[in-house]
């Protein structure tokens, strides 16, 4: 498999992500994303169907029923949620999974009201006019002491509440999407809507090349993985093993680069599947994916979810390099070829 071959998927690919990464899909509000990714399975000539509890589940075809793949990604994303209507009409925030405080001062919001549309703001320091503020660098970035500043004329609760804002709504933060000359993918929400946008790209893939896989192959994409429990369900009779597509770890420490594929042998939940782990190296070298395999120290994955609801699975995870992680992230091009690369020559040796 030469890398010009791959060229056409990889393209599509990371314009299918650049789409989803501007659909916003905190956790608790992914209706439209998922229809967006059901939808675009359906183009592929694949019946995706919406889970009852909200995410996409498709079946890829097959040959053996018995020995069944489950491949999961997330669609869902970190975010906020309105926790408070302060006297002075601005918004204190309560986190949606690891929304960080630090790296999301200074971002433009949109807040999803139930009833009354969709108003701006911007997420600031509390006093955040540094020449007013004398304390601005000692001050400690926390959801007490940041705040969405609406872009209306707002100056009390009461002005707030008129505009139909509640304690409960969404609060999106902008994702910034950009893909560079030279290949580099930066956002927000690169975890987990790049390894979405791979999958979409390997069912292209297997479209268009009219494969059959050995074995039955599905795709789960979740949507509530930021909060533990996306892949909790949801699995189809048959399936013995099932890999999360989630985002490889890049930093000090590890191997792996925005430009590889990572393989995961042990993240907080404790070791990957061996057979699993041996099988995705054993791949990656046959298929000529650039790959790494590291050791993940904070991280969880949508897999585990799966373990603990009871399911009896071996199980594996694998994903694009992203730097960044749950902040401004970037990944490469290349990185997101070589997990396609992987995941083509692992579906097709099973």
């Amino acid at each position: 498999m030469t890398k010009n071959s791959l060229k056409k998927y990889t393209d599509f690919l990371v314009k299918e992500t650049e789409t989803l990464l501007n659909i916003d899909s905190p956790t608790g509000y992914t209706d439209r994303a998922a229809a967006w990714v059901r939808d675009e399975f359906d183009k592929l000539g694949f019946d995706a169907k919406l889970t009852n509890k909200g995410g996409v589940l498709v079946s890829l075809g097959g040959a053996e029923r018995e020995r069944g793949l489950l491949l999961e990604a997330h669609a869902d994303t970190l975010g906020g949620m309105v926790a408070e209507i302060k006297g002075n009409g601005r918004l204190r925030l309560t986190n949606l999974g690891g929304m960080n405080p630090n790296n999301a001062e200074t971002e433009n919001v949109r807040v999803v009201t139930k009833f009354s549309g969709i108003y701006e703001g911007t997420f600031q320091l509390c006093n955040a006019s540094i020449h007013v503020n004398g304390g601005y660098n000692d001050t400690k970035r926390g959801w007490d002491t940041c705040e969405v500043v609406l872009d209306e004329d707002v100056k009390s609760k009461e002005d707030t509440e008129k505009l139909g804002i509640a304690v409960g709504d969404f609060v999106c933060f902008e994702p910034n999407v950009r893909i560079t000359k030279s290949g580099y993918i930066k956002s927000r929400f690169l975890d987990d809507k790049l390894s979405v946008g791979i999958l979409l790209g390997l069912a292209k893939y297997i479209r268009d090349e009219n494969i059959v896989p050995r074995r039955a192959l599905y795709a789960h994409i979740t949507v509530f993985e930021e909060v533990g429990h996306g892949g909790a369900g949801n699995v189809p009779e048959g399936c013995t093993e099932a890999i999360s597509v989630d985002m490889g770890c890049v930093g000090e420490g590890l191997q792996c680069t925005e430009k590889q594929v990572s393989i995961c042998a042990k993240d907080s939940g404790g070791p990957y599947s061996y057979p699993v782990v041996k099988g995705l190296i054993e791949a990656a070298r046959a298929g000529g994916a650039d790959f790494a395999v590291d050791i993940y120290p904070h991280y969880g994955s949508d897999v585990e979810a799966t373990l603990h609801a009871g399911h009896d699975l071996c199980h594996g995870l694998i994903g694009p390099g992203v730097y960044a992680s749950h902040g401004y992230e970037r990944s490469h091009r290349d990185g997101a070829e070589n997990t396609l690369r992987l995941l083509i020559a692992y579906v097709l040796q099973g």
